[in-house]
């Protein structure tokens, strides 16, 4: 899926406009993609290594893996990317939709391009008949908690994770 999802839509608070268009990860996007994901890992001080970075771009790009990828544009250069995967939720007994990564460059930040990636994501989840998307972000991660808190209600649950 290489089509647009969001055709040139203006970022907010930009003059001239920045147009962003959002559309699937391609393989052309290799390079300016692996330079994003490194600022996420960073951001969230992840230690970033070529091969998760290969392992991951490998996902997103093998139709037997349920990893899949959306980017942002600005000028046909990615500037964000959304990495989403279909869940399994039992008590509902179908699949739901897990944005796993939402990251977009800083000088973009706060123009509404995380949310161009949601909205686009959020199409995804209604042609699926996905009947909710989750993700979860850092207690402390205030920039993109407004965001969500705008376009999504917060979860009543607790995450854990126990190291193996």
């Amino acid at each position: 899926m290489t089509d647009p999802i969001h055709p040139q839509v203006p970022a907010l608070g930009e003059s001239p406009p920045t147009y962003i268009e959002i559309r699937a990860v391609a393989l052309a996007d290799a390079a300016p993609w692996r330079e994003l994901y490194k600022g996420y890992a960073g951001f969230y001080k992840v230690p970033m290594t070529e091969e998760i970075l290969d392992r991951t771009w490998a996902w997103l790009h093998d139709p037997a893996h349920p990893l899949e990828g959306l980017v942002a544009l600005s000028a046909g250069k990615p500037v964000g990317f959304a990495h989403f995967w279909p869940q399994p939720r039992p008590l509902l007994g179908r699949d739901a939709g897990f944005l796993d990564d939402l990251y977009v460059n800083p000088s973009l930040r706060g123009r509404g391009v995380g949310r161009l990636l949601i909205e686009a994501l959020s199409q995804i989840a209604r042609s699926r008949g996905w009947p909710m998307l989750s993700w979860v972000t850092a207690e402390d991660n205030a920039t993109a908690r407004r965001l969500y808190d705008d376009v999504a209600n917060a979860a009543n649950w607790v995450t854990y994770e126990k190291p193996i």
